[in-house]
């Protein structure tokens, strides 16, 4: 029993004694409501079966932990790319009305001429975290924000109580620098203000850090609190501390077409993907017997950081769990985790080490070099051939309306979810999380006005029945 819900029996019970007799007291705090925390963990680029409940390799005991107490959804969907899809995740309204159809960093002017295509989160609409934050709710958002960074766009603006927010497109993992030449620095703001980094900072332990600090903040009051964790993992840069990527040594060494093949398999076996289903390959998609030992040895290697990076962020999920556990919360946390978009192939990494982007690597201190790849000062991306993998055994990955690019992970689990150990193929989209969320919460939807003022209406579907009775559908079937 959670340290909150017990607060509230012993006041019902105070209340209760020598007016109304204990059986009936104890009966009201059987049927008392509690709203439930909610942790919202949305993993960067994180492909189809990049997860061990879905087939993967990769170590990721907490999450198969949510899974295994949990609904996992097979056939859900996301946009294409982050911000379109963290835009959609927030407010339940499409891309195309709340102001971010696209990155900002890729709006053509033909579009960018447009109000609701600014790359930014329009003012019209009203976050999950405002709704909560309404409704009495502490809210808390650590990592990757990439919605707008002037003060009016910040989360802080935008009904989070504390925030650590990454605003741009990602950033080095282990130090404060921007990743790619378009930035002139790496934009890290802390409840709206400009943030420096810890000196051993590494993103994944610093936003679960963050995390438990902001909860152990309120965590004697009664008021329970929302969590949104937005990762920067598994984004490029690939980094990871060297002794989760060491864990994968050797793993990837036969290579992406025997890893598509593995991963196929072990979706079926798990029940993620139907039994003989073929595993699509990818147009452009390099034979790997092609390759010469070197270059073998240096796309297995950028696998085996990528494995170790998967794998952090599931410890430090765990770190969390771990923690709410000890105070009496975790029972009463709805745990929601999710993937913006399918793998990220970009081809920015020869396997030399070697870059596109090499004139500005060397001017900036970056490298690729096999021997530390993956640590402090270097830079790692796999590529769109060992994406193949990630996304097995759909066809492509990020920035493509494909099903490697729209469709990934999701699992739910906690109070409201009541089918535990399930895996469902029904369809579910990005925009159906919010107004599911807010229903589990006992919130209602504002249909389109929000203290006093017109705004964009929820379009999403809320499953909340859905994740107790499976007789249900979540969208109607044609």
């Amino acid at each position: 029993m959670n340290a909150r819900l017990k607060r509230c029996l012993v006041l019902t019970l105070i209340s209760a004694i020598g007016t109304t007799p204990l059986l009936y007291a104890q009966e009201s705090q059987v049927t008392e409501p509690s709203r439930p925390n909610i942790v919202l963990i949305l993993a960067d680029d994180l492909g189809y079966t990049d997860i061990s409940p879905f087939g993967s390799e990769i170590n990721t005991p907490n999450i198969a932990r949510l899974a295994a107490s949990g609904l996992s959804f097979t056939n859900y969907h996301t946009a294409g790319s982050c911000a379109p899809a963290r835009a959609m995740l927030l407010t339940g309204v499409d891309s195309h009305r709340n102001g971010v159809p696209n990155i900002p960093e890729a709006l053509p002017p033909e579009q960018s001429a447009f109000d609701n295509y600014q790359g930014v989160l329009s003012q019209n609409v009203v976050t999950l975290a405002s709704l909560l934050q309404d409704a009495g709710y502490h809210t808390y958002m650590t990592g990757k924000w990439h919605l707008g960074h002037t003060p009016e766009l910040l989360p802080s603006a935008r009904g989070f109580d504390r925030t650590i927010a990454m605003a741009d497109t990602g950033a080095d993992n282990w130090e404060q620098r921007t990743y790619l030449p378009i930035y002139d620095r790496a934009n890290w703001y802390a409840d709206g203000e400009e943030h420096t980094l810890p000196d051993d900072f590494y993103s994944s332990k610093y936003f679960i850090d963050k995390t438990i600090e902001f909860i152990s903040s309120n965590e004697s009051d009664d008021e329970p609190f929302f969590a949104y964790i937005p990762f920067q993992a598994v984004h490029m840069p690939v980094q990871a501390p060297r002794e989760f990527s060491d864990k994968y040594t050797g793993v990837y060494d036969a290579g992406w077409t025997v890893m598509r093949e593995q991963r196929r398999l072990a979706a079926e076996a798990a029940g993620v993907i139907p039994e003989d289903t073929d595993v699509i390959v990818t147009p452009g998609t390099r034979q790997w017997d092609s390759l010469t030992p070197e270059q073998q040895r240096h796309h297995a290697r950028r696998m085996e950081v990528y494995a170790g990076m998967v794998d952090a962020m599931d410890m430090h999920i765990g770190r969390l769990m771990d923690y709410l556990e000890s105070i009496g919360e975790f029972e009463d946390t709805l745990f929601v985790f999710t993937s913006d978009n399918g793998a990220e192939g970009s081809n920015l990494i020869r396997f030399d080490g070697r870059s596109g982007l090499q004139n500005w690597f060397d001017t900036v201190g970056y490298n690729a070099d096999y021997e530390t790849l993956g640590e402090r000062g270097s830079f790692n991306a796999i590529g769109p051939s060992n994406a193949t993998i990630a996304a097995s055994p759909l066809a492509y990955y990020k920035f493509y309306a494909s099903e490697g690019g729209l469709r990934v992970p999701l699992v739910m689990s906690g109070p409201g979810v009541d089918r535990q150990g399930e895996k469902t193929d029904e369809f579910a989209f990005v925009t159906d999380l919010t107004p599911t969320i807010l229903s589990i919460a006992g919130i209602e939807n504002h249909n389109g006005s929000w203290k006093g003022a017109a705004i964009e209406e929820i379009v999403g579907a809320d499953f909340s029945d859905f994740l107790v009775d499976d007789s249900l559908n979540i969208h109607e079937q044609f």
